[in-house]
């Protein structure tokens, strides 16, 4: 094989493998960030929902009680009515803590990209890195020495990265389950 073609050949496979693990990298981290800002809309609907449930609850029993302290004698359906009431907005506050979970799993999502993009990182820096070793004048078999060592230095890096990101987050929504992210 010709040295042109040693080199050309390593050089597009450092390219290839490049391009193919960024846009991987890149497209993980856009489904997390598409992923937490679903979990961020869904749980601020819910918890818009919740307080206005809590305040129209409130405002039902607000009339009762008033009813009731302007001396009018409580029948079953009065007390049964602030019974429910009280029921009602206890389960609102427990829907709207539920919300409030949100938080916990867009930091998670968020951490995992923020891993992402300072593996990408990285490797981004070992590329710059990587011809320091090489002489001003290098010959062929030097080029082509260098080339496969950033060819396999760029696959373990990708390797590693997957490996350490490599559990997906299961929950794709507040209502979809337990919560079991990372």
């Amino acid at each position: 094989m010709s040295d042109n073609r040693l080199i050309g050949n390593q050089l597009k496979i450092m390219l290839s493998g490049l391009s193919k693990h960024g846009v991987q990298h890149i497209s993980e981290m856009e489904n997390d960030l598409l992923q937490t800002n679903v979990l961020l809309e869904e749980a601020i609907g819910k918890l818009v929902a919740s307080f206005m449930a809590i305040h129209g609850a409130l405002s039902v029993q607000r009339e009762l009680i008033e009813g009731l302290a302007s001396g009018r004698v409580p029948n079953p359906e009065t007390v049964a009515g602030i019974v429910t009431i009280s029921e009602d907005v206890e389960r609102h506050i427990t829907d709207a803590i539920t919300s409030m979970q949100v938080q916990d799993m867009t930091r998670q999502l968020v951490e995992r990209t923020l891993k992402r993009v300072a593996g990408l990182r990285g490797i981004m820096a070992s590329l710059g890195s990587c011809g320091v070793g090489l002489p001003s004048n290098p010959g062929v078999g030097e080029i082509v020495a260098v080339l496969r060592s950033i060819n396999k230095q760029l696959a373990l890096q990708n390797d590693e990265l997957n490996q350490m990101l490599w559990k997906t987050v299961r929950q794709k929504h507040m209502d979809s389950g337990d919560i079991e992210l990372f």
